[in-house]
């Protein structure tokens, strides 16, 4: 990923990211697939679409508390996004820097689920007395870095964990992943002609033996037809729970395709600004689903 200069958030971001690589082996699988095809020379030529974050939608946490983070290192709060099945509220992020990632904050409107998953997340999530982003220093990048990878909670049961997972599997990867970074998201519509659509670079991810979410289809499109997306299906981890450990849902890779907007099909030198912004709510409802059992166990 490139960053311009070592800011606070740079730091944060690589940080981020080193802990997610370590969580996801498919992301250095096709990092390595990728040198190896001299489609880039090291990951820091990748460029970073978006990275997304989970939250739990409840006093003192969900997005009005997470969102603080970025907002204060110069991100702009930018489009609403509501998923009525999935019972989620999302909002996008934009930084005015080069080639720094956009944000994916979504949260998990807890009140809306049965009185059961209510009780249950709210015997963690009752544990944050307060606003826990309050109590950091947000211009202190370890701070930052400590508070995103520890948990607010208790260590959840398995038996909660699975109570979950039969209403709300967003709800049961929150609880025990908490803030862990969720996805990474590759531009293929930077690489070189040969792999800048997602349909040539899809191809090349199953030639490498990387499973694809194929909820609402492979490539997921948006109604205007100008992003498309696509994602791996999440690595599991072994989790640790009270009653043991236990083979979860972790984290997956997303790779986006952004096309450029009819009014600048013409230009010799295209940026990004020329290209389709922000995300498409359809995409990422299925998107969602890269976590989900029927996906991971396929």
């Amino acid at each position: 990923m490139k960053f311009q200069n070592k800011k606070t958030i740079n730091i944060v971001l690589e940080a981020l990211f080193s802990t997610y690589c370590e969580r996801v082996p498919d992301v250095k699988k096709i990092t390595n697939a990728m040198v190896l095809k001299n489609i880039v020379s090291n990951q820091s030529e990748i460029i970073n679409d978006h990275i997304a974050f989970r939250t739990m939608g409840v006093e003192n946490l969900g997005i009005k508390s997470f969102e603080k983070i970025f907002l204060h290192h110069g991100y702009k709060k930018k489009d609403y996004y509501f998923f009525k099945g999935k019972k989620l509220n999302a909002f996008w992020y934009s930084h005015p820097g080069k080639n720094m990632p956009r944000i994916f904050i979504s949260e998990l409107i807890v009140d809306d689920l049965s009185k059961n998953s209510q009780k249950i997340i709210r015997s963690y999530t009752d544990q944050v007395k307060k606003d826990p982003v309050d109590q950091i220093n947000l211009d202190n990048a370890r701070e930052i870095i400590n508070f995103l990878s520890n948990p607010l909670w208790s260590l959840p049961t398995l038996n909660d964990y699975n109570e979950l997972l039969k209403e709300t599997e967003y709800g049961s990867w929150v609880i025990y992943n908490r803030y862990y970074l969720n996805h990474y998201t590759i531009s293929v519509h930077e690489l070189n002609e040969n792999y800048n659509t997602l349909e040539k670079f899809n191809n090349f991810l199953l030639s490498i033996g990387i499973k694809l979410n194929d909820s609402g289809g492979i490539i997921k499109k948006s109604k205007d037809g100008l992003l498309l997306q696509s994602s791996s299906v999440a690595n599991k981890i072994s989790a640790d729970f009270e009653e043991g450990k236990s083979l979860i849902s972790g984290s997956y890779v997303e790779f986006a395709e952004r096309k450029i907007l009819s009014q600048f099909k013409n230009l010799k030198k295209i940026k990004s600004i020329h290209r389709r912004d922000g995300f498409e709510t359809s995409n990422a409802d299925k998107i969602f689903e890269s976590t989900y059992q029927k996906q991971v166990n396929k």
